[in-house]
């Protein structure tokens, strides 16, 4: 099966599989189950063609799902860079947004550890 270019895994429970699509986690995916009218826990390799279709329907009518709602995020991520915000600046600096410490941790946002700068003298330790 697939829906918006992504294989849905077949072995999975339908609630489950559709959260391999961008866009649709564990909430969306009961939403989209009770929606089409079909069982959460059954598994995708059981769905019949009409199950199928109308899954598909509703995601692709109601829901942004993968490339579009890539695009929308960084549209979004551009105009905060753009107006000047702070979260703009933080998001071009690239440093954690959302007021984590900076001191220690972050390593995800700043990349690895830098080394010692090669030529400045470093104070000896007491």
């Amino acid at each position: 099966m697939r829906i918006g270019g992504v294989e849905i895994p077949e072995k999975k429970p339908v609630s489950i599989a559709l959260r391999s699509i961008f866009g649709i986690g564990r909430t969306t995916g009961y939403v989209v189950c009770h929606a089409a009218g079909i069982d959460p826990q059954k598994r995708v390799k059981d769905l019949t063609e009409d199950e199928v279709s109308r899954i598909r329907g509703i995601i692709e009518n109601n829901f942004k799902i993968e490339g579009e709602l890539r695009a929308e995020i960084q549209r979004n991520i551009k105009n905060l860079i753009d107006l000047g915000t702070y979260r703009g600046l933080r998001h071009k600096r690239g440093l954690p947004v959302r007021g984590q410490r900076t001191k220690t941790n972050a390593r995800t946002r700043k990349g690895p550890k830098k080394g010692p700068i090669p030529g400045k003298k470093v104070a000896p330790k007491k």
